[in-house]
């Protein structure tokens, strides 16, 4: 499940992508993506600190997108703030571990399906970027 964290990441990064040229104030993008403003401060350090944005400070300061929406994309960004995609961690391929109750993984018909389930949500978010999420168009 995606956590409400990883949405209001998603919804900023959006609102940054949809006018990359521009610095955003956090109060601004805040009210633009509807995120509350002590939460999303979080997020944004977070985010510069994984180089998804970069910030200036100072009266003209604020966020923008550390590289261009397009290159931003949508699992990257669930997996820094979620953690592994897969919903069992046998399943996972950043994060592996073997189930302590599984005999033998390799015929264990469970891990067969949520190894499918994570291959088809990873499928959809990692050719998803950023850019795609803003309804603009192709670039």
């Amino acid at each position: 499940m995606l956590s409400m964290k990883a949405k209001y990441a998603l919804r900023a990064l959006i609102v940054m992508a949809k006018n990359e040229k521009k610095m955003h104030a956090s109060k601004a993008i805040a009210l633009a993506a509807d995120v509350p403003q002590k939460f999303l401060d979080n997020i944004l350090q977070e985010l510069r600190h994984e180089g998804f944005v970069n910030s200036k400070r100072g009266i003209f300061g604020g966020y923008f997108l550390a590289k261009p929406a397009p290159e931003i994309m949508v699992g990257e960004l669930i997996r820094l703030i979620d953690g592994p995609l897969a919903p069992i961690r046998c399943a996972s391929v950043t994060a592996y571990q073997k189930c302590d109750d599984c005999p033998d993984e390799n015929a264990c018909e469970i891990r067969k399906i949520m190894v499918e389930v994570r291959n088809a949500i990873a499928n959809v978010f990692d050719q998803k970027s950023i850019h795609d999420l803003t309804g603009m168009g192709a670039v």
